[in-house]
């Protein structure tokens, strides 16, 4: 009976453990559900305004930032050197691609922190159904203390020793990343300075093209008088003032297209200032001038091109740490070896406590992974492949940008020099027909494929002067001659 009643007790401590214990691991995981979502009381927003960021490391900083307010410089015609100083301080890809250094650079920070010591806290706390020594025994025949409760924190410091080149390797990679993300950002404003400068010339283009549009049109305006009045005197056709008006009309319509071009190209360039208005009030102020341009080598140009390009030496860069990705992940065939220690108190539900404490080496040698290194270096090897493939692809359209603005150039300036002359020849020309029409020995018809001639001289002149600076900008933004 006595035996009975023991095992009875027994049964029903060992009852009421099991059920204490059931009762606290849903206690538990009731509060790592309900904490779960409430890491961050405030997430970050990805729409939030980021400040500004100036990388100090680039040359001549001074230059790429401007303080002023972009507002207030447009109120006045735009010289092509404050058109680039705006969009190098506010176009929202620069910008960016500073914020892409910043990565970079945070990118370099992390890899360079794997060679210094982890050190951690971690506390821990344990409830068992049945009485647990508090620390393991140091010599036989020990007393130790029990508890069904033990609570631990501990002080842990690990530093890693050796790690067959992986640390080093990826810290050089990281190295030549920054390094890469700082020459594709010099990349970015050299091409943002090409697009501007092509917008500029191109904008001052448009605007001779509308002058002399607006010239024919009021020589047009006078013409149509004139045969208007000789209309009352008898001494003209019907059939001539009906010319005339629709040559007037055409004129105009042509009017209102190149204006609408020209208001295309002023909003693309508040684009390029990253200016939110749609850059109405936008104008430019500079001469389309012509200097006989002195044709250079083309495997010269080539050659100093591959040497200053920076999209050229960031995908070299890149190339490079592509390569020291890989030696980091061949890495992990070797053992990795790390000093380890630890300190820490353990202590129980009745309030005693012990200090622990370890230090020693810890070695972890790669023995089967199922074959995932050797994937991730197949893999890394494939990513260098290509990216000495696109290094390849790079050098052949630097040669082909180099050899395109060379033949352009040499294009523009033959224009030219041809629509020059055909300028003042078409003049004569339109002066001979409108005196011949006075005199009544010419037709309305000559005179006016005398004035369309001429307007289509001033016009081919007014954009081939532009595409000759736009060319000679192209030779310079190919070349790397701009280099920031």
């Amino acid at each position: 009976m006595i035996e009975q009643t023991m095992n009875g007790k027994k049964r029903m401590m060992y009852s009421d453990r099991v059920c204490r214990l059931m009762c606290f691991i849903p206690a538990v995981m009731i509060m790592a559900i309900l904490t779960s979502g409430c890491v961050l009381l405030h997430p970050t927003d990805p729409y939030a305004t980021a400040s500004r960021l100036n990388v100090t490391s680039m040359d001549n900083p001074a230059d790429l930032q401007d303080e002023r307010t972009p507002q207030a410089d447009l109120q006045a015609p735009l010289t092509l050197a404050e058109a680039i100083r705006i969009a190098l301080a506010n176009n929202p890809e620069i910008n960016a691609a500073q914020w892409d250094v910043a990565a970079a650079g945070s990118r370099l920070d992390a890899a360079r922190a794997g060679r210094y010591p982890i050190l951690s806290a971690e506390g821990r706390y344990q409830h068992s159904l049945d009485d647990q020594r508090m620390i393991a025994a140091r010599y036989d025949g020990e007393p130790g203390i029990f508890d069904q409760d033990i609570y631990r924190g501990d002080l842990i410091l690990r530093l890693p020793l050796f790690t067959g080149g992986r640390l080093t390797n990826e810290i050089r990679a990281a190295e030549l990343l920054s390094q890469s993300e700082e020459k594709r950002l010099s990349y970015t404003r050299e091409e943002l300075v090409f697009n501007v400068s092509s917008t500029f010339y191109a904008m001052l283009s448009q605007e001779e093209v509308i002058r002399s549009l607006e010239f024919s049109i009021n020589a047009m305006q006078e013409h149509r008088k004139q045969v208007s009045d000789l209309l009352a005197l008898q001494k003209a056709a019907r059939v001539d003032l009906l010319r005339s008006e629709v040559r007037l009309a055409d004129l105009r319509q042509s009017m209102v297209r190149e204006r609408n071009v020209l208001a295309i190209e002023k909003r693309y360039l508040a684009n390029l200032l990253g200016i939110e208005d749609n850059g109405d009030q936008l104008s430019v102020n500079g001469l389309l001038t012509f200097e006989e341009p002195v044709m250079e080598n083309t495997g010269d140009l080539v050659a100093v091109a591959l040497k200053r390009r920076n999209d050229y030496l960031a995908a070299q860069t890149r190339l490079e740490a592509q390569a020291r990705r890989v030696d980091a992940v061949r890495a992990g065939h070797w053992p990795a070896v790390s000093a380890l220690g630890s300190y820490g108190v353990t202590a129980t539900g009745s309030s005693e406590r012990e200090d622990v404490g370890t230090i020693g080496l810890g070695v972890s040698m790669p023995l089967f992974e199922g074959g995932r290194i050797e994937a991730q270096i197949r893999q890394e090897r494939a990513v260098l492949a290509a990216s000495q493939e696109r290094l390849r692809k790079l050098a052949l359209q630097i040669r082909r940008e180099v050899e395109t603005a060379l033949l352009d150039i040499q294009s523009g300036s033959e224009r030219i020099q041809a629509t020059r002359q055909s300028i003042e020849q078409a003049k004569e020309s339109l002066r001979i027909e409108r005196m011949k029409y006075d005199l009544g020995s010419g037709s309305i018809t000559d005179v006016l494929d005398a004035q369309s001639a001429l307007l289509q001289s001033e016009t081919n002149y007014a954009r081939a002067l532009a595409d000759f600076h736009i060319a000679n900008a192209r030779l310079a933004f190919a070349t790397g001659e701009n280099s920031l």
